[in-house]
């Protein structure tokens, strides 16, 4: 029976350490093209009662603290106004088959990065932020995080969150 256990122990352990994600480290010098947080409201609250002011100033308020946080690490944010119509011509350049990749190679950056926060009900939120390779397409940084507020603390700390473990880890976070 022991020598059952011992494996089956081992391998509850070492589950978690392989689903953490190795990224390649970002140069110094890295251009990056952020198009922004694109928000998809799926909830019943909206559909009844129309927009949350409020839950669209929390993208701008999110967008800003991506901005900062990148300018903060030493990386440049290109200007994306040349190449504004394409990209508003999608409904969500997170997901719009290379859109953003090519776009942003267009702009002569580095990296694409996208956002989208999706909001299922007033109480449960998705967040995700992606950096894609402007040549070739390949994710470099990306995570989801579920939030389970709809508060401007909690997709400050959802986004934080992100950034912290995905984009901009330090040494004492392990």
């Amino acid at each position: 029976m022991r020598s059952l256990l011992v494996p089956f122990l081992f391998s509850m352990t070492a589950t978690p350490l392989a689903a953490q994600q190795e990224w390649p480290d970002l140069p110094d010098n890295a251009t990056v093209a952020f198009f922004g947080i694109t928000y998809l409201d799926e909830s019943l609250q909206t559909q009844e009662f129309g927009r949350d002011p409020d839950e669209v100033a929390r993208i701008a308020m999110l967008e800003a603290m991506v901005r900062d946080r990148f300018a903060e690490e030493g990386l440049t944010l290109v200007d994306t106004d040349p190449v504004r119509e394409q990209i508003e011509r999608v409904v969500n350049p997170a997901k719009c088959y290379g859109c953003d990749t090519r776009a942003a190679a267009t702009l002569g950056a580095d990296y694409s990065l996208v956002g989208e926060v999706q909001k299922v009900s007033n109480l449960i939120l998705s967040m995700n932020l992606q950096m894609r390779d402007a040549e070739t397409g390949e994710m470099v940084r990306g995570r989801v995080v579920d939030i389970r507020a709809n508060t401007d603390e909690a997709w400050q700390r959802g986004m934080r969150y992100i950034l912290k473990t995905t984009f901009f880890p330090t040494e004492e976070d392990g």
